[in-house]
């Protein structure tokens, strides 16, 4: 695959100091890129500084959600520079990566939709994914963090979904996980219901293990964990608010150092999320 653009995106998404509470910073840029798509394509206003796009639009076919987080934990205090430091390599990209990586990968597949026939496709950039800033630097927040709450951004988004009748078969977050201390990989949480209390269906169960399988069968490295972020929301309230059962999963690449400067990528776990996250909208596709 043609990586330079994902890799241009992400280091131009890392550079922006778009911290939590400062989110609207990165909206220009994701913006521009929509802009540009040349097809069916629409945004949805949301309360706050989170966005939402949908590309394609065909009632007959299934929709697939796309997700990231546009906040940065802010490690620099008030004194940060007006474009962040980011390095690329062959083997790694260091920076802001949480979740610069995310982002990127968004906008390259939001590019890319129109080579495919992939099902309708959402776009959701959350604001407040990190709660570390908030819990730790308030003041370093807009207002002090006044109004603000950890996830809240995720769930405006399903907010506004449910206004405009935006609901996906399935939400797939983009994210970093520092479960291989250092080492590459990908992992794949899934069961989100283990950690947000959801009173998971049997039908949302059964669902979910045959995305789990179609995920393994593209790739049989990707290691099934769970942890912590915005697709526990996206699970817990597209589940609890609407009849549906809405899976929710979330495919991340390996990040390490965790939460502090300096947060590397492996540039080749990056390039196979998006060619899995491709494969699966292709196997999801119509003929």
């Amino acid at each position: 695959m043609e990586n330079n653009r994902l890799l241009h995106h992400i280091e131009e998404i890392a550079q922006c100091p778009s911290f939590s509470s400062y989110e609207e910073r990165l909206h220009p840029y994701v913006r521009s890129v929509f802009e540009k798509i040349q097809q069916s394509r629409e945004e949805k206003g949301v309360a706050g500084n989170s966005l939402m796009f949908r590309v394609g639009h065909r009632p007959e076919r299934p929709t697939i959600a796309l997700a990231a987080h546009l906040d940065k934990i802010n490690h620099y205090g008030s004194d940060f520079p007006d474009s962040l430091p980011v390095t690329i390599t062959e083997e790694y990209i260091e920076g802001a990566m949480d979740d610069s990586v995310g982002v990127g990968l968004l906008l390259r597949i939001a590019e890319e939709a129109a080579n495919h026939d992939w099902p309708d496709l959402l776009f959701f950039f959350s604001e407040m994914e990190e709660s570390k800033g908030l819990r730790e630097q308030p003041e370093l927040l807009k207002d002090g963090g006044k109004g603000c709450e950890h996830g809240m951004g995720a769930r405006r988004i399903v907010n506004r979904c449910l206004n405009v009748s935006w609901l996906p078969d399935l939400v797939i977050t983009l994210d970093t996980t520092p479960i291989f201390k250092g080492e590459p990989g990908i992992a794949l949480y899934a069961r989100h219901w283990e950690l947000n209390n959801l009173d998971a269906s049997d039908i949302l169960i059964k669902a979910t293990e045959e995305v789990i399988n179609a995920m393994l069968k593209l790739n049989g490295g990707i290691r099934l964990h769970n942890n912590t972020n915005d697709y526990l929301h996206y699970g817990y309230e597209f589940n609890k608010r609407t009849s549906q059962d809405i899976v929710s999963i979330a495919l991340e690449p390996a990040i390490h150092p965790y939460h502090q400067r300096g947060e590397r990528v492996y540039t080749s776990d990056v390039e196979e999320v998006f060619d899995l996250t491709v494969s699966y909208l292709n196997s999801r596709g119509i003929a």
